[in-house]
């Protein structure tokens, strides 16, 4: 496995990669839900690049970017485990050099949920995957479901700037009792870990009640609201029932649709959801 950091080693070793190609890109601090991404890369591509940047762009003001976790010996030893042939782990002045002012905005798709949460935080994705894609251009890009709005995001950004890209979304992984792998995890204390808990048995009872005939999405929301708020520990800041799509959100659930929800369980901001019909 070659580690690399600038642009121009990584073009170089890009050229010698037998294709299709498939990318992983992240911001590190790995675990097994990332690691399933490379192993779906791994499985569909002759050759798998990975990416390791910490984006500041999505970061905003008050956010956690100088304390986001990071690992970066013990995320290269995994990569390699995993058939990885080509790191690249950028840094900030390799991505954004002096004098950077050029940004890629998807207008509609970033609006609510995420966007109407964090200002801001999808201009700094969509521009940062788009350079990635440039630097790397893969045939495919892997990304997992439990961003579901990101990925909706990148989906539209491919479509859009006719990037000739596949986008893949894989299934959010999870621990034990439920709750989706987040490196944001790590902040939480034992009573906070226990509490988490509540974001997948909020979106299992939602879930339930629709595959008993429920159609109606404010009283999926509801559902999802009354679990949540039924947890001292925890903070809602959103739920929704829109559509897989377009992220609208719904009177009526009548085909394939996205449970999501941001909740702060103490100080930590975590986010989940489930695809449903």
């Amino acid at each position: 496995m070659q580690t690399i950091i600038t642009l121009e080693e990584l073009r170089a070793a890009r050229a010698l990669l037998p294709g299709p190609a498939g990318f992983v890109p992240t911001m590190g601090y790995l675990h097994a839900g990332h690691i399933s991404l490379v192993e779906r890369a791994r499985a569909e591509c002759a050759s798998v690049v990975a990416s390791i940047f910490v984006n500041p762009a999505q970061f905003g003001p008050n956010e956690d970017l100088a304390k986001y976790p990071r690992d970066l010996p013990r995320d290269l030893s995994l990569l390699e485990a995993a058939g990885v042939d080509l790191v690249w782990t950028p840094t900030p002045e390799v991505m954004y050099p002096p004098g950077f002012q050029t940004w890629v905005t998807v207008e509609g798709l970033t609006a609510p949920l995420e966007g109407a949460q964090r200002p801001g935080h999808f201009r700094g994705v969509t521009t940062v995957v788009a350079k990635l894609f440039n630097a790397v251009a893969p045939q495919k890009a892997y990304f997992g479901q439990k961003d579901a709005q990101q990925a909706a995001v990148i989906r539209r950004m491919t479509r859009d700037l006719d990037f000739p890209i596949e986008i893949v979304v894989c299934p959010t992984v999870r621990e034990a009792d439920g709750l989706a792998m987040s490196s944001r995890n790590t902040y939480l204390n034992p009573q906070e870990r226990k509490a988490a808990t509540v974001l997948f048995r909020a979106l299992s009872a939602a879930k339930a009640a629709h595959e008993q005939g429920e159609r109606e999405a404010d009283v999926l929301r509801r559902i999802m609201a009354e679990t949540i708020t039924a947890e001292p520990l925890a903070r809602l800041q959103y739920v929704s029932c829109a559509d897989y799509d377009t992220l609208e959100e719904l009177e009526t659930v009548t085909g394939k649709s996205l449970l999501s929800m941001a909740v702060f369980v103490g100080k930590t901001r975590l986010i989940d959801n489930f695809v449903i019909g």
